[in-house]
């Protein structure tokens, strides 16, 4: 009776074998109303065709999900995509052979690849010297100014102007602090990102040599004038107890959805939880160092990118390439964008919110797309890389931690953050 019960169940079970759906894996690090984004994104595509079902999986944070696609590959058992930050853009550039690069992808399997219908500064972030493509651009940010309409108001500050410069974000945020309005004027997510890496584009200095390594091996300019000065007055905010320090990535979020403190400084990949925070926020650029000339200059892309692994088979590359197709349409990256804060990929999803009168109606939901596109690109704005910029930042945070502590000053912090990010960099280059 057994037998002919495994005997019956195998019958039925050919049919469906000889149309089996070939499964994509995607190793992702979004988490909250960015990681439902996800699931509706794989789920509609998997509805809209037969062939393939893409399996999101969630891999922790970016530093650990980079780290796990890593190990993994190691194994022999890479992911077949996986979304890695763009801090790890210049690892997965110097991993050949672990990696498909994107352009070549979709060329090979008959998409016609126009990079020209992407918005540009974010191709060139993703792309080699030579201009091509080496992942998908999924989830581009750009850092702005969060601020709590509600504290302002209390604060006595104007609910309809939120603070331009670095200044008068220290001034407003002392006046919330003083006020009793909250207990923390000022936070900020990601400190590396936004206030050395986007403080140099936005300012248009030098965070290092070599067109900020993008030309080669950079030796870090962090100990200037300018970052000292800029560095010195966060350490001054925290002694005070105006500025809180959340963490290395993007915990301090939670500071600024919690009522806790009245301004934040993130991605703009940030904005599905602070909406469903159910905060009365308001949105403002990044504030720039106004005795910087020329600034504010454009921002870089953040956020994280799609990078195919190598190795895998034909049928697999046909259905990543698929996925791709489908991410690449108008409508769907006019959702991913409105829905998550991330910026359109594609010039025809921008303009396609735009004719919609998205904007009219949330006129502060461009700036995050102005800021990158306002001004061409200088040697200062183009971007940065390393060949081990997750250890630099691992590094800088270090020493801000410690100044932040009030263990020492921002002279100290930056001197020692340069000398021991270029002693890394020389090593991970060989030399």
């Amino acid at each position: 009776m057994i037998a002919k019960s495994l005997w019956a169940l195998g019958l039925v079970a050919v049919p469906f074998a000889a149309h089996a759906q070939t499964e994509i894996s995607w190793w992702h690090a979004m988490t909250g109303a960015n990681a439902e984004v996800v699931e509706k994104i794989a789920g509609d595509f998997n509805a809209s065709q037969g062939d393939y079902v893409l399996k999101p999986v969630f891999k922790g944070t970016y530093p650990e999900a980079l780290n796990a696609g890593i190990a993994a590959f190691r194994a022999g058992q890479a992911p077949d995509i996986i979304q890695v930050f763009d801090v790890g853009t210049g690892v997965m550039m110097g991993a050949e052979g672990a990696i498909k690069p994107v352009a070549e992808l979709l060329t090979e399997n008959g998409a016609t690849f126009d990079k020209s219908q992407y918005l540009p500064g974010i191709v060139a972030y993703y792309s080699n010297p030579a201009g091509e493509m080496l992942s998908f651009p999924y989830n581009s940010s750009s850092p702005i100014l969060y601020y709590n309409k509600d504290i302002f108001q209390k604060a006595g500050l104007d609910v309809d102007n939120p603070p331009k410069t670095w200044d008068e974000v220290w001034t407003a945020a002392r006046q919330i602090k003083s006020s009793g309005a909250a207990t923390c004027g000022y936070t900020s997510t990601w400190l590396t990102w936004i206030h050395t890496e986007n403080f140099a584009a936005w300012n248009n200095i030098s965070w290092g040599t070599n067109e900020n390594g993008l030309s080669g091996n950079p030796e870090l300019k962090l100990d200037s004038e300018t970052y000292v000065k800029h560095f010195q007055a966060l350490a001054d905010l925290a002694k005070e107890g105006v500025f809180v320090y959340g963490g290395r990535t993007s915990e301090a979020k939670q500071n600024f959805t919690s009522g806790e403190c009245g301004i934040l400084t993130e991605s703009s990949g940030g904005l599905g939880d602070i909406v469903k925070a159910g905060i009365n926020y308001g949105i403002g650029q990044l504030p720039y160092d106004a005795t910087a000339p020329g600034a504010p200059q454009n921002t870089i892309p953040g956020g994280a990118s799609l990078w195919v692994m190598g190795g895998k088979s034909d049928e697999t590359y046909k259905g990543v390439a698929a996925f791709f197709n489908y991410l690449s349409q108008t409508d769907v990256q006019q959702y991913l964008h409105e829905q998550s804060g991330y910026l359109p990929v594609t010039m025809a999803a921008y303009e396609a919110s735009k004719a919609s009168g998205f904007y009219e109606q949330n006129p502060a939901r461009e700036v995050p797309i102005t800021q990158m596109m306002g001004k061409p690109p200088t040697e200062n704005s183009k971007g940065v890389r390393a060949p081990n910029l997750p250890q630099i930042r691992d590094i800088l945070n270090e020493e801000f931690e410690k100044m932040l502590a009030g263990q020492q000053d921002a002279a100290t912090a930056m001197k020692a953050a340069v000398e021991r990010g270029n002693a890394a960099i020389r090593d991970a280059a060989g030399g």
